[in-house]
């Protein structure tokens, strides 16, 4: 076993075990609790309570986290890092392909040797990372959570959420690294992938949703990366972040706030430095606004190897005892994912006097708050696996019901951007299905999946390791039995080879359509074209994927353009040359079928774009929160305004939308004058939406905010209010929205976040960009401050 850990015992080992006293006792406040463990326990055991050890870290294999070779130590003494107790295991599950029985049991066994090392029992928090689900050997692949923005759907991500939570806990589990709440500002970030959105509120919805699906299984929920890790100059990652405190304020934190107020139980701190100054050892961020301000009382781990980089990457710190020093007095309380800066080296500091104590108590008391909590230390807590996970019973992670939730996220993530008819396919068609990803699962798949993240996304069969996954040609062949379907990849996915053009242009010359199947292949630190550390120099398809939609387009058989990618990309130069165009962000284990069933017409397509779609590849960043100046000006040459903008997405049904109400449903949208609402007080908006179609199908209904005249620049247009609805054919329902002044709140000249007085537009929309009706109000009353207690969200009522 390779632990990756410590290096050198810390003092003495105690003489006696197993004590027990008062903090063992259930019926007792969690905060006695505390108090009676703190004060028997020795400087050693709490320092202890700090750290992890990385079960299987292996210091050759491929990077799962920056500078992992160099960080990760082998071989090291598990005894030895576990004689006072332990604070966290980091992966068990997700380091190495493991059958879930069998991990459960090896876990069962490592947590009884840290109960019986230490002298109060304490076992240690398991975390894992659970952002496409649980990311473990054999668990549900879900769809990227640019999926689940694509969704607008948080009901759906919160039963998702629960089930990965389930699973987790099934198996001995009790920590989550996830959500992102990454807003995305630059889609040349290689992260995009394992964001929401670009824009805070539905990344702030979503996530709380999954928040609160997650921790309703009893996993901690951690919420990543605070604060401002998208932000990087040009898109690159870890790169330095230079927003100013608006953007800040009003951009990067409104879903943290959101999710904090759901009660998620952990943060981790960011990579990144803002302003010069390293969120793992900003006092300011860490403590003065998460702690004091926000008034969060969880744990802040830190991300992996964040607290060394504050010495090796950030140059702020000389060695790893000024790096811990740093981030203790930060407020990050738990070292991921070993030991190097917290364990010896803090030690040494707080005998010396360099560190105070109360700095090292302060971090513990988090820690044991969360382990009372969340039942480790209760008197009938036991390591063995449950019932379920009995040897003779064995432990599906991918059972059915997982299975078909995973199937219906795909479904509803994913966008038709465009089409001239040619959706949904003939079913006697000869098809062309071509592309270097018709026959590929990787199109399926991001980063923070078990086949992705470790490296070895495709054994010798063709197959990714974990449950099984179909292709998208392996979809429309199951969609379209009758059909005649012929399969030329035609090119990679990066690369300039083109030899393949030739035969695939031959199979869609001789087609009725050509499916072209591009996109990307998640990996890690530049081994994919998406992921972490896989950042894009521009929004081009990688490789000769362009050329190779154009020479499809060539030959003159209607193109039908799916793209399985985890950013958007700049289609403008192919976009008047093909005839449909599908957009779908790594789909998940049902992603085949998904995108199969929208091309055959049995789903009706219901995702909108959580993320604008550029027109050229330059021009960037851009997202649709820019103010005036920030879109089409005649001050400059270049044009920003996206192909497909935020919230788009088309139907194969209709709907129309009528009979829009203000302030109850008797008082239809008035002709004249704007509606006056007091700063604190709210407007309610309704409109009765209506599927005029032949089949069932999901509108998704957009409330947009546009503030013409305020003290600082605002966007032309900002998401306060959204709502997913389904409908039969013919069915009308009513989608009412309760609209509290608090949501036109923004930061002033000041630097306080206030409503003002004045005149602002609700556009109910079906994006950004395609308004059906606004509601006009007059603000009135004086300008208020707001705090962190305002109104985040819309009330939503669907009748």
């Amino acid at each position: 076993m390779q632990i990756q850990g410590a290096g050198e015992p810390i003092g003495d080992p105690p003489t006696a075990t197993a004590e027990h006293g008062s903090w063992s006792d259930a019926s007792l406040p969690v905060s006695d609790r505390v108090n009676a463990l703190l004060a028997a326990m020795t400087l050693e055991e709490k320092v202890a309570q700090l750290y992890s050890v990385w079960v299987g870290g292996d210091p050759a294999g491929d990077d799962v986290a920056p500078h992992q070779h160099a960080l990760i130590e082998a071989d090291l003494d598990f005894q030895a890092l576990i004689r006072y107790g332990l604070g966290q295991f980091t992966r068990p599950f997700g380091t190495a392909k493991v059958e879930p029985g069998d991990g459960a049991k090896a876990l069962a066994r490592m947590q009884r040797d840290v109960v019986e090392a230490g002298r109060f029992g304490i076992p240690a928090l398991v975390h894992e990372e659970c952002l496409t689900g649980f990311m473990t050997f054999g668990a549900t692949i879900y769809p990227t959570p640019l999926a689940w923005g694509a969704t607008f759907d948080p009901v759906l991500v919160e039963r998702m959420a629960g089930q990965i939570g389930r699973s987790m806990r099934e198996v001995g589990v009790h920590q989550g690294l996830a959500p992102v709440l990454d807003v995305v500002r630059d889609a040349r970030w290689g992260r995009v992938e394992e964001s929401i959105g670009e824009d805070p509120y539905l990344v702030g919805t979503v996530s709380t949703a999954y928040v609160r699906g997650l921790q309703s299984a009893g996993i901690v929920a951690t919420l990543k990366h605070f604060v401002g890790y998208s932000g990087s100059e040009a898109g690159r990652n870890h790169a330095p972040v230079r927003i100013g405190p608006r953007e800040f304020a009003d951009v990067f934190l409104p879903p943290f706030e959101m999710a904090l107020r759901a009660g998620a139980g952990s943060v981790m701190a960011s990579y990144t430095e803002t302003d010069g100054v390293p969120s793992a050892a900003d006092v300011s961020l860490l403590t003065d606004l998460l702690r004091d301000r926000l008034g969060f009382a969880g744990t802040v781990v830190s991300d992996y190897f964040g607290i060394s980089f504050l010495e090796i990457e950030h140059g702020v710190a000389g060695s790893p005892v000024d790096s811990a020093a740093l981030a203790l007095a930060a407020g990050i309380d738990v070292e991921l994912p070993g030991v190097r800066c917290y364990g010896t080296p803090l030690l040494e500091a707080v005998r010396a006097g360099t560190v105070p104590e109360a700095l090292v108590e302060r971090a513990v008391r988090r820690v044991l708050t969360q382990k009372i909590e969340i039942g480790l230390l209760d008197p009938d807590w036991t390591p063995e696996p449950g019932p379920a996970s009995a040897p003779e019973q064995g432990i599906d992670l991918d059972p059915p019901e997982a299975r078909g939730l995973a199937r219906e996220i795909a479904e509803a993530s994913v966008v038709l951007l465009d089409n001239d008819g040619s959706l949904p396919l003939s079913p006697a068609a000869r098809v062309a299905v071509v592309g270097p990803l018709a026959d590929d699962t990787a199109g399926m798949l991001g980063c923070y999946t078990f086949a992705s993240h470790l490296g070895h996304a495709v054994a010798e069969t063709g197959e990714p390791e974990g449950p099984p996954i179909a292709t998208l040609l392996s979809g429309i062949r199951a969609e379209l039995p009758d059909a005649g379907i012929v399969h030329v990849a035609g090119c990679d996915v990066a690369g300039d080879d083109r030899s393949g053009f030739a035969p695939a242009a031959e199979a869609a010359g001789s087609a009725d359509v050509c499916v072209v199947v591009v996109g990307d292949r998640a990996g890690l630190f530049g081994r994919g074209t998406s992921g972490e550390g896989c950042d894009a120099e521009d929004m081009r398809l990688p490789g000769v994927q362009e050329e190779f939609i154009q020479a499809m387009a060539d030959t003159g058989t209607p193109v039908v353009l799916v793209l399985l990618a985890g950013r958007p990309y700049a289609l403008g130069a192919v976009a008047d040359r093909v005839s449909a165009v599908v957009q779908a962000f790594f789909p998940g284990e049902e992603g085949g079928a998904a995108v199969a069933g929208v091309l055959s017409g049995r789903v009706c397509p219901s995702g909108r774009l959580p993320v604008s779609v550029p027109r050229r590849p330059g021009g960037q960043p851009f997202t649709y929160l820019a103010p005036p100046l920030g879109h089409r000006s005649e001050v400059s040459n270049i044009d920003p305004t996206p192909l497909y903008p935020f919230g788009h997405g088309l139907s194969y049904m209709t709907f129309t939308w009528d009979d829009v109400h203000v302030g109850g449903a008797d008082e239809p949208l008035p002709d004249a004058g704007p509606i006056e609402v007091p700063t604190h007080g709210s407007v309610t908006v309704s409109v009765r939406i209506c599927n005029t179609g032949e089949f069932a199908g999901a509108e998704v209904v957009q409330v947009y905010l546009h503030d013409p005249v305020a003290q600082v620049t605002r966007p032309q247009a900002k998401l306060v209010g959204y709502s997913r609805v389904f409908l039969q054919p013919g069915e009308a329902r009513r989608v009412t929205f309760g609209l509290h002044a608090d949501l036109a709140a923004f930061t002033g000249v000041r630097g306080d976040r206030v409503v003002e007085p004045g005149d602002l537009e609700f556009r109910l929309a079906r994006s950004s960009l395609d308004t059906t009706h606004v509601v006009k109000v007059t603000l009135t009353g004086p300008e208020r401050v707001v705090g962190f207690d305002r109104h985040l969200t819309a009330d939503v009522e669907v009748s």
